[in-house]
């Protein structure tokens, strides 16, 4: 994810973002957005400009059908994962350009560093390949802030509320993505135990922005009714025991 602020939906203002991106990220050679006029007006002015340029420098613009937003959507599921949480969290806060670019950022770190498969099949390895990987090649992670979640808005300062709205973002994104590794089906059907060697996420209410508590399971233990329920989990802190509702796989592949 790259998250960026612009003062409008112009095609001057889209252009440049897309600046700031190309002059932090490198360049890129193909873009995928749909028919907004913004978007479609850049295509048109990039095109003018390499005209001259040699081919390998061109950028391809594909842009969705009209009316179809569902085709982009790994990326719509970006957007909304970020607007849905980022309008409750800010509320009735009235924040300032400069302001509102910092949370932005702080939220893409957020999202950035989520665990997304084991790095290696080394059940001795409990690092996690994560989106930072690929922009810095090592996880993301945050400055360490107090936790100001428990002080009333109204004594917060407008640095300690932009740690708060990022912690308060944190608090809720991060439940709903381990929920999405999650998925359990009760009553009727029994879903399958994870094996010895699986490197899961434990659940963590209390954790800081971007702190993921990686392990690998080294034992399994069963109750009365042969029902796997409760995993010993090596992480990089020791050994810690813990319910299987507390522990979230990560695909292996």
């Amino acid at each position: 994810m790259h998250l960026e602020l612009v003062s409008s939906l112009s095609t001057e203002a889209f252009l440049g973002a897309l600046q700031r991106f190309l002059s932090r990220r490198g360049r890129c050679t193909d873009i995928y957005s749909d028919c907004g006029t913004n978007f479609v007006g850049a295509s048109k002015e990039i095109k003018t400009m390499f005209e001259s340029a040699v081919e390998h420098e061109n950028i391809q613009w594909h842009f969705n059908p009209p009316a179809a937003p569902h085709f982009g959507g790994l990326w719509e599921a970006g957007v909304r994962s970020v607007k849905t949480h980022l309008g409750r969290v800010i509320g009735q806060q009235v924040l300032t350009f400069e302001e509102l670019y910092t949370t932005l950022t702080l939220i893409e770190a957020v999202l950035n560093s989520r665990p997304l498969n084991p790095i290696s099949s080394d059940v001795e390895d409990i690092n996690a390949l994560t989106p930072g990987h690929f922009l810095t090649l090592e996880p993301l992670n945050s400055l360490p802030t107090p936790n100001f979640t428990a002080v009333p808005i109204n004594r917060l300062s407008r640095w300690q509320l932009l740690q708060r709205l990022h912690r308060d973002f944190w608090n809720r994104w991060h439940k709903e993505y381990l929920h999405s590794l999650q998925q359990r089906q009760k009553w009727l059907n029994s879903s399958a135990a994870p094996s010895l060697g699986t490197l899961v996420i434990i659940k963590n209410e209390n954790a800081p922005p971007c702190q993921w508590t990686l392990g690998r399971i080294i034992s399994l233990s069963e109750g009365t009714d042969g029902v796997v329920r409760v995993a010993l989990v090596r992480t990089a802190k020791g050994t810690l025991q813990r319910p299987l509702v507390k522990l979230c796989p990560l695909p292996s592949n």
